[in-house]
C-alpha cells in the first residue's frame, strides 16, 4: 500500500514543476501525513483531519484555518486518484484572513541588520557574506524571500544590471531590474563565495555546505540577528520569537517607493502599475493595501485628496 507520505511526495513534485514553492506547506502537510500513516489509514476522512487538529497542539482558529486550507488543497488533488478521499468542508474551522501591519524598518535598521549578519559565524564564513547579501537585496528590490533564495547563477545579469524572477509567487516569472551599487555588492558576493567554495554551478546564494540556503534556515538567521539587535526577544531552544519579518523588508520597499511618489508629487495612480509589476503582485489592488496599512501613507494620502477636492470647489465657485 502507497503511505500517504509517499502520495505526498508526489503532490510536492507536480506543485513545484508548475512554479509553485511549497517549503512552509510541505512541513505542515508532513505532519499531517506522518499522523495518517501512524493511524493506519488508506485514504483520508473529515475524521481523521479533526483527530489530527486534537493531537498536533494549541494553536488559533487563524492557524487552524491556513492550516485547513493546505489539506484541502492537498486533498482536492488526492480525490482525483482516490474517490474515497473526504475534503474537509471550507467552512470547517472558522478563520479570519488577516494581513498583519507591516514594520516599517528604518535606514539604521536595515543597515544594522545587513552589518550583523556579515558577522554570522560559519566554518568558511560563508554564512556572514550569503545572508547579509541576501538581506541586504530583498531589502532594496522588494523581492519575497522564496524568489530570492530560488535564484540561480544565470539569473543574475550584473553587467545588464537584471535579475530574472523565474519562479515567482503562483509560478509566474518578471524581470527585476537592480541599481549600479546593487549590482557591484553582488558582484563583491559572487567573487567571495567563488574564492571561498570554489567555482559554483546553480544556486546564486550558498551556504558553507555548497547547497543552497533554505526558507527555515534563512528565516532562522533573521530571527538570530534580530535578537541580537533587539529587534525581537531573545528566545530559549533557537526559537524565532515575535516581532519584524524578512518578509517586512519586502514591505519597507514598497512603502518607501510610495511615499518617495507623494513627496516628489508624482501621480500614485498612474506609478502603482509598474510598482505591482516590479513587486510581482497579480493585481494592483494588492498594492494599493499599503496606503491603508501605514498610517504615514495613508495621511500623505488623504492630504492629497483634500488638496485635490479643494482645488475642484475653488474652480466651481469662480464660475
Amino acid at each position: 500500500m502507497t503511505s500517504m507520505t509517499e502520495r505526498l511526495d508526489d503532490y510536492i513534485t507536480v506543485r513545484r514543476s508548475l512554479g509553485y514553492d511549497l517549503s512552509f506547506t510541505a512541513r505542515v502537510l508532513r505532519g499531517f501525513t506522518a499522523f495518517a500513516d501512524d493511524q493506519g489509514a488508506d485514504h483520508i476522512t473529515v475524521d481523521l483531519f479533526l483527530r489530527w487538529k486534537e493531537c498536533f497542539g494549541k494553536a488559533s482558529n487563524d492557524t487552524w484555518s491556513r492550516r485547513l486550507g493546505m489539506v484541502r488543497s492537498f486533498t482536492s488533488w488526492l480525490q482525483g486518484q482516490d474517490a474515497r478521499t473526504e475534503v474537509p468542508p471550507a467552512g470547517l474551522i472558522a478563520g479570519k484572513v488577516r494581513r498583519s501591519r507591516p514594520y516599517i524598518y528604518s535606514e539604521a535598521e536595515i543597515a544594522a541588520l545587513v552589518v550583523r549578519a556579515s558577522k554570522l559565524p560559519s566554518r568558511y564564513g560563508v554564512r556572514g557574506w550569503s545572508c547579509s547579501t541576501l538581506f541586504g537585496l530583498i531589502a532594496v528590490t522588494g523581492l519575497r524571500i522564496n524568489e530570492a533564495l530560488l535564484l540561480d547563477d544565470s539569473d543574475v545579469d550584473l553587467d545588464e544590471c537584471v535579475i530574472t524572477v523565474r519562479r515567482g509567487k503562483n509560478g509566474t516569472a518578471r524581470y527585476v531590474p537592480i541599481a549600479q551599487s546593487t549590482a557591484a555588492r553582488l558582484q563583491a558576493y559572487r567573487a567571495e563565495r567563488t574564492r571561498m567554495l570554489g567555482p559554483t554551478y546553480g544556486p546564486f546564494f550558498l551556504m558553507d555546505s555548497g547547497e543552497r540556503p533554505t526558507d527555515c534556515c534563512a528565516r532562522y538567521n533573521f530571527a538570530l540577528v534580530s535578537q541580537e539587535l533587539g529587534l525581537r526577544a531573545p528566545q530559549r531552544f533557537c526559537k524565532h520569537g515575535r516581532g519584524p519579518r524578512i518578509h517586512d523588508l519586502r514591505h519597507t520597499f514598497a512603502v518607501r517607493t510610495i511615499i518617495s511618489w507623494y513627496r516628489k508629487g508624482l501621480d500614485p495612480d498612474r506609478e502603482m502599475i509598474k510598482l505591482s509589476t516590479y513587486l510581482g503582485h497579480a493585481k494592483p489592488e494588492m498594492t494599493f493595501w499599503y496606503i491603508e496599512a501605514v498610517p504615514e501613507l495613508l495621511q500623505l494620502a488623504s492630504s492629497r485628496a483634500e488638496r485635490a477636492l479643494g482645488g475642484g470647489v475653488s474652480e466651481r465657485a469662480g464660475q
